[in-house]
C-alpha cells in the first residue's frame, strides 16, 4: 500500500490552491480534539465526585449495620463477638442513635445523637481522626461531653468548652404533666468530615451517657461493622444475621446511599451520549472535507484509474486521509483531557479567586471541591468511539472516490 499511503498523506498537506481544504481538515481535527477532551474531563469529574463521595461517606458511617427488629439490641455483646469471627470483619462496635434538639442560648438545632465507645470507635471509622481541638477519648463515661460537626457548631454558635442543652423527644410523666427529658453537655471537640449532611446533623456522645439520657439501660441501637472490603458489606452482614438465627434488620452503605450512586451512574451515561454529539459534529466535518477533496481531485482519480489503479486502492487512499484526521484529533483530545483532569481542582480554584465566587455549595453538592479522577476504561472507551465515528465518516467520501468513472471524469478536460 505504498502509493495509497503516499496519496492519502499528500492530500492532507496544503498545496497551491487548496489551502481552504487543508484548513477544513485542521478544523475537523480541532473539533474532534475539543469533543474528546470535554468527554474525558466531564466523566473524570463524575468519577472523582463518586470516589470522593464514597470516601467521605465511609469515613463517618460504617460499612454495615445490624439492628433489632424492635429498634434495639439487648444481647449485643454476643452479636458483636459473633461478628468479629467472620472473615473480613475489622471491627464491630455498638452504638446508640437517636434524634435530639440542641440548645445554646437563643440558638436551636435538630440533630442525630450517636452514642459510641471511644476506644472502639477509633478502630471502626475515620471520623476520630477528623476531630479538631479535642480527641474522641474525651467522651468519658459520666462526663456528659459532646462532639459536634463544624456546621452544627456554627449553627449553635458554640465553641469548645461551651455548654449545650440536649432535649430528647421522649418525655417523663410527672404529676405536672409530660416534661421533656433534658441534659446539659459540654462541647469537647468539633469534627469536619467534608460531608455537609453529617457536619450539620451529627453529634457524638459516650455510649452510656446516651443510654442514660434515652433510658435504654444496657441495650443499644445496633452493631456497626467495618470490613476490609467495603463492597462485600451486603453479603457479610446478611451472613451474620443468618448465623445469629435471624430476627435482625440489616443494612449497609450501598443501600443507605444507593440513590446517590445510582444518580451518578445515570448522569454519567446521559452526559456521555449528549457530549458524544460534539464528536459526531467533528466527524461530519471530516465527511465534508473529504467530499470536497474528492470533488477537487476527480481528474487525478480518473488518471490513476486509467493507469491501472484499482477502486480498492482509491478507497484505501481516502480512508487513510480520514483515519489520520481522526487519529490526530483523538490523540490530541485524550492528551488535553487528561491534562485538564489532572489540574482541574487548581484551575477551578484559580477561576473562583478571579471571579470572586464559589461554584460548589457544600449544602447542595455535599462537598465544596471539584475532584477529577480519569479512569483508564473511560478514556479508552471515549477514544475508541471517537475514532470509530471518524472511520465511519470516511467511508462515504472514499466510496464516492472509488466509484468515479475515468471516461466520465475526463470528458470535459
Amino acid at each position: 500500500m505504498a502509493y495509497e499511503w503516499l496519496l492519502g498523506t499528500r492530500y492532507l498537506r496544503s498545496t497551491r490552491g487548496r489551502g481552504f481544504l487543508s484548513f477544513i481538515s485542521v478544523v475537523s481535527a480541532l473539533g474532534l480534539t475539543v469533543g474528546v477532551a470535554v468527554l474525558i474531563v466531564v466523566l473524570s469529574v463524575m468519577n472523582g465526585f463518586e470516589r470522593e463521595l464514597k470516601t467521605r461517606i465511609l469515613s463517618v458511617t460504617s460499612h454495615a449495620t445490624l439492628t433489632g427488629l424492635t429498634g434495639n439490641l439487648k444481647d449485643w455483646r454476643r452479636d458483636q463477638a459473633q461478628a468479629l469471627q467472620l472473615p473480613g470483619v475489622v471491627a464491630a462496635v455498638p452504638y446508640i442513635e437517636a434524634q435530639a434538639l440542641l440548645m445554646h442560648g437563643a440558638h436551636t438545632a435538630g440533630t442525630t445523637i450517636r452514642g459510641v465507645l471511644p476506644e472502639q470507635e477509633r478502630r471502626a471509622v475515620g471520623l476520630a481522626e477528623r476531630i479538631q481541638g479535642g480527641r474522641i477519648e474525651d467522651l468519658a463515661d459520666g462526663s456528659y461531653r459532646i462532639i459536634l460537626g463544624d456546621a452544627l457548631a456554627s449553627a449553635l454558635a458554640v465553641t469548645i468548652g461551651d455548654d449545650v442543652v440536649l432535649i430528647a423527644p421522649q418525655g417523663d410523666a410527672t404529676p405536672a404533666g409530660i416534661e421533656p427529658r433534658m441534659r446539659r453537655f459540654r462541647v469537647a471537640g468539633i469534627f469536619h468530615s467534608g460531608m455537609y449532611e453529617y457536619d450539620r446533623g451529627l453529634a457524638l456522645v459516650q455510649l452510656r451517657d446516651a443510654a442514660r439520657v434515652y433510658q435504654m439501660g444496657d441495650s443499644v441501637t445496633g452493631v456497626r461493622l467495618t470490613l476490609t472490603d467495603a463492597f462485600l458489606a451486603p453479603r457479610v452482614v446478611r451472613d451474620l444475621a443468618v448465623a445469629l438465627g435471624g430476627g435482625y434488620y440489616v443494612s449497609d452503605w450501598t443501600r443507605i446511599h444507593s440513590n446517590f450512586f445510582r444518580s451518578i451512574e445515570i448522569t454519567k451515561s446521559m452526559l456521555f451520549v449528549i457530549l458524544l454529539l460534539v464528536v459526531a459534529v467533528a466527524a461530519f466535518n471530516i465527511v465534508a472535507a473529504l467530499v470536497m477533496v474528492v470533488k477537487e481531485k476527480r481528474s487525478d482519480i480518473a488518471i490513476l484509474r486509467t493507469l491501472g489503479a484499482a477502486p480498492r486502492s482509491i478507497l484505501a487512499a481516502f480512508s487513510i486521509q480520514g483515519a489520520f484526521i481522526g487519529l490526530a484529533g483523538t490523540s490530541a483530545g485524550a492528551a488535553l483531557g487528561l491534562l485538564l483532569a489532572a489540574n482541574l481542582e487548581a484551575l477551578v480554584h484559580g477561576l473562583e479567586r478571579l471571579l470572586g465566587t464559589h461554584f460548589l455549595d457544600a449544602k447542595v453538592y455535599f462537598m465544596s471541591d471539584l475532584p477529577a479522577y480519569a479512569q483508564t476504561g473511560d478514556v479508552l472507551r471515549i477514544c475508541g468511539v471517537a475514532f470509530a465515528l471518524c472511520a465511519l465518516a470516511t467511508l462515504y467520501p472514499a466510496w464516492r472516490a472509488a466509484g468515479i468513472q475515468p471516461a466520465e471524469a475526463l470528458r470535459h478536460d
